[in-house]
């Protein structure tokens, strides 16, 4: 498929942000103006996603700008000395090479189980060269945005009068632990990828086998959403795909 020209992504960002995010306002989306004039990345393809009134860049969306700008290559090198497997503890260097004369821009990522969502335990290390990567090309590029990626595990608390939009996903599902609600773990998880949530909720009874997400078990809602965030992390396009399958069948009902 033909890339939007400028004018034509810029009103399909605007369209779909306004659609996508029900609290967007006016400055908001003279923001998103600026970056897709700038970018020129797609709100539809996950590129820019907002989060709690912020725009960030994705790895997705960065990779997309070094591939336009016909980047040579990019090294990742573990930093075993400042890394504990035992601990989780995971320290890449990624080096960005613009061309074949340049010299390399360098990024370090980190990540433990400190700074890493709960939906993505286990995948530091992962986590941890993908946060590399994205902070090297930001250097090569001169990208001041911030990269999803990049965010630890905190989040500023709701108000109870301001529910999510995608709340209405999953119901009741409290932890007697004191772990993050398994509702609020998929609403965050739909955030931070721009995901669809009436096709989360699609998906999520499928994988559940039941015919609806509430009558789920809380271990298969857990095994879900860890499967959802292995998926995000590693091929958010197949993951895309995926959910678009779920668009025409029947109404998984609440």
């Amino acid at each position: 498929m033909n890339e939007p020209s400028a004018s034509g992504l810029l009103r399909q960002n605007l369209r779909f942000a306004r659609q996508r995010y029900s609290s967007v306002r006016s400055p908001d989306l003279k923001i998103l103006g600026d970056l897709t004039r700038t970018f020129h990345l797609s709100v539809m393809r996950g590129e820019l996603v907002r989060i709690d009134g912020s725009w960030y860049v994705t790895n997705s969306g960065l990779l997309r700008i070094a591939l336009r700008r016909r980047c040579l290559g990019i090294r990742t090198v573990l930093q075993e000395r400042q890394s504990d497997p035992i601990a989780g503890r995971w320290v890449f260097k990624a080096t960005v090479y613009r061309s074949s004369r340049s010299r390399g821009f360098v990024g370090f990522g980190d990540a433990d189980p400190l700074n890493v969502s709960p939906l993505v335990r286990g995948a530091e290390m992962r986590i941890a060269e993908t946060r590399a990567v994205n902070r090297a090309l930001r250097k090569a590029y001169g990208i001041g945005l911030c990269s999803v990626e990049e965010l630890g595990s905190s989040r500023p608390p709701q108000s109870a009068s301001d529910p999510p939009r995608d709340e209405k996903l999953s119901r009741g599902y409290s932890s007697s632990n004191g772990s993050p609600r398994l509702r609020d773990q998929l609403s965050l998880l739909i955030r931070q990828h721009n995901l669809d949530p009436i096709l989360v909720k699609a998906y999520a009874a499928a994988f559940c086998g039941t015919q609806t997400l509430s009558s789920a078990s809380r271990d298969l809602i857990e095994s879900f959403i860890s499967h959802l965030a292995v998926m995000a992390n590693e091929n958010r396009d197949a993951l895309i795909c995926k959910l678009n399958s779920y668009s025409q069948p029947q109404e998984v009902r609440s």
